[in-house]
């Protein structure tokens, strides 16, 4: 499991860990699973610790992309780190390090506007496209007490990966 250490001391993210908003109107807000909309776009969150409410967005790395698809679309991997059908993966692309920042609607696929790498969110993140050597790294989500928590680490590498 790859961990990012935040400034405090805490690995981010850590199972625990609630979810909030990483930029707009409600940015800092606790995120749950009706705030992840099956027909909208991803939202980007940073995990927080739930004891100490401190918020990892010291680094780029600690940012995750969370979409909602319908559970019977995702495969068996997917599924098993999903929480309602809410998947979550690194916001950091594994070619050079942009922001996996655009859906594709149509497909149901996240994309790094910076080279056209397309990842697959129901299928573990695998490349569909593009030149991203590596899936995204994936984080496994539950729900507890109305809210979406982390349920462990990343399960792979995060960000631009050396040749």
């Amino acid at each position: 499991m790859t961990r990012v250490q935040s400034v405090e001391g805490h690995e981010h993210p850590a199972d625990g860990d609630l979810l909030v908003f990483s930029f707009g109107g409600r940015e800092g807000q606790v995120i749950g699973p009706d705030d992840v909309d099956p027909e909208g776009s991803p939202i980007f969150a940073f995990p927080m610790d739930a004891d100490s409410r401190h918020i990892a967005s010291e680094s780029r790395l600690n940012e995750v992309i969370l979409v909602r698809l319908e559970p019977a679309d995702l495969s068996e991997e997917s599924a098993s780190r999903s929480a309602l059908g809410i998947v979550a993966y690194s916001a950091v692309c594994t070619h050079t390090g942009c922001e996996v920042s655009d859906w594709e609607e149509d497909t149901k696929r996240l994309k790094c506007p910076c080279h056209d790498s397309e990842f697959d969110p129901s299928d573990n993140g695998r490349v569909v496209g593009g030149p991203a050597p590596l899936r995204l790294a994936a984080l496994p989500l539950r729900v507890a007490d109305g809210v979406l928590s982390v349920a462990g680490g990343f399960s792979g590498p995060l960000g631009a990966q050396d040749p």
